[in-house]
């Protein structure tokens, strides 16, 4: 890894690696654009010079709009070269979100591929994001503007499934620091073929875009998930690490008889991150790649995925935990019984500059410069520290809190159970009560009566689910999370009928 990096959009080593693939950008038609580390160079550069003859004001916000693509990573690259701020679209929110954001964030121009630029305004100047800055030869010799302390980066904004999405302005020298601090915790880096089929305007798949540029492996991304899909790019491409969230590996692992004649044995490890993982999803994983090591990754939009890793001792990581803290990282838990306990608070160079437009919200989770994640976690004896649930995620029942996450993980320990998720329903006398959708295994069927007395024989009966939908699969968000908000409605409209 480069030692003089300081603009984020100037991660590789061009010349040192100039001829190896540094990005597989596969197609919606399976064919795949190959760019070596001096051609993604040459298109970064291309394209920096090209918006310095927009006369755009150093800082100005420019958002992209599009599928995973190699051109998508090259507009990102060259918008940060050039002093400006990456300003990704989700783009499967509705227009009208849409919209908010590119007001929001104030966007001076916009990149946009042929499905999406509908969605950008006539106001706002509109850039294509295709293959024209990949097919030259040539670039202008011009160097990455050189960022000023703090200076910002990126816009990246949350999911925004409670209410308007929040804008994260994150630095160019905080997000250098992720990177070469997680980078720290890899052995063998450049060697390592990376997968991600995550939206590139989430953190999860554009930080391990990042991870695999600055380390010089090579990323091969698709343009969707698709677990078959996803399955044929690890046996084409030989990929050694896969990057995801639960949710996809919980539809990989479905596709049994596909992994049972599909070679796989490249994949050395697994990194699930940007939600709650169970022990059962756990086994699952681990028995579709016998060869890989299972990371539960962590990290949130305004603080970065770098707090946790691997025990500087080399005591092993217990399944489920997120790993103990890295150097760099200050960390205090708030709220709970004793300091190992409650709410995580994190201090790092990575955390957010602020919420755009939102001095009060902004001043509500950065304390003293600890930002408030609002996830509750408790930490063992040996340093590892483990994720409870989302603070505003608990519910009270019965005068008793309940975590949604600790009993998915219950239901998912049942062995016709595949997947679970559970959500609360007011009720007039408990306060809430939990109710849960399950896919079952392939070819079981479990009934409602078996699981609630699964629940009450193995935890508190006030975790025990008062109704059991079952579901081939579990809506998703844009993000591929578990859609929640939509399983809340589904949940208070089935009980009220």
């Amino acid at each position: 890894m480069r030692t003089d990096l300081n603009n984020l959009g100037d991660l590789s080593d061009a010349e040192l690696h100039a001829d190896k693939p540094a990005l597989i950008a596969v197609q919606g038609d399976g064919d795949a654009v190959t760019l070596s580390f001096a051609a993604l160079d040459r298109a970064a550069r291309r394209i920096a010079s090209m918006l310095a003859g927009h006369d755009l004001a150093r800082g100005a916000r420019v958002a992209l709009l599009g599928a995973n693509s190699a051109s998508y990573v090259a507009a990102y690259l060259g918008i940060m070269r050039a002093g400006l701020v990456a300003v990704p679209v989700n783009i499967r929110l509705p227009g009208a979100v849409q919209a908010f954001i590119l007001n929001d964030s104030n966007a001076s121009l916009a990149f946009a591929d042929a499905e999406n630029r509908a969605a950008v305004p006539d106001e706002i100047p509109l850039l294509a994001l295709d293959d024209t800055a990949l097919d030259q030869d040539a670039a202008p010799d011009m160097p990455a503007v050189r960022p000023r302390p703090g200076e910002g980066a990126m816009v990246l904004y949350t999911s925004g499934s409670t209410g308007r999405p929040k804008g994260v302005l994150l630095s160019h020298d905080g997000q250098l620091w992720a990177v070469r601090t997680r980078a720290a915790t890899l052995t063998d880096a450049a060697s390592q073929r990376h997968l991600a089929a995550a939206p590139l305007y989430h953190m999860n798949a554009l930080f391990a875009t990042k991870l695999a540029l600055a380390t010089h492996g090579t990323m091969v991304l698709l343009p969707r998930f698709t677990a078959r899909g996803y399955i044929a790019a690890i046996a084409r491409w030989r990929c050694t690490a896969l990057t995801s969230v639960p949710t996809m590996m919980a539809r990989v692992v479905k596709e049994s008889a596909l992994l049972a004649t599909t070679d796989v044995s490249s994949v050395r490890r697994v990194t699930m991150g940007s939600a709650p993982q169970t022990q059962g999803l756990w086994d699952k994983v681990r028995a579709a790649f016998p060869g890989a090591r299972l990371i539960c990754g962590y990290g949130t939009t305004e603080h970065g995925p770098a707090t946790f890793g691997p025990h500087p001792e080399g005591k092993p990581t217990p399944d489920l935990s997120l790993g103990v803290v890295l150097p760099g990282n200050g960390v205090r838990f708030t709220g709970g019984a004793n300091k190992d306990e409650g709410v995580l608070e994190v201090r790092c160079p990575a955390v957010m500059n602020l919420y755009l437009n939102l001095p009060e919200r902004t001043q509500q989770v950065i304390r003293e410069g600890f930002y408030v994640t609002g996830d509750v976690m408790h930490r063992d004896a040996d340093g590892f520290v483990f994720f409870v649930g989302r603070a505003d995620d608990m519910f009270v029942c019965s005068g008793e809190n309940v975590f949604p996450g600790e009993v998915e993980q219950l239901l998912e320990r049942h062995p016709l159970v595949h997947q679970a998720s559970v959500v609360p329903v007011p009720d007039e006398e408990r306060g809430q009560i939990p109710v849960a959708f399950v896919v079952p295994r392939a070819g079981k069927a479990p009934n409602e009566a078996m699981l609630k007395r699964f629940v009450l024989e193995n935890a508190l009966p006030v975790m025990h689910p008062r109704r059991v939908f079952f579901r081939s699969e579990l809506p998703l968000t844009g993000t591929n999370k578990i859609d929640r908000a939509a399983l809340m409605r589904e949940a208070r409209d089935s009980l009220a009928c």
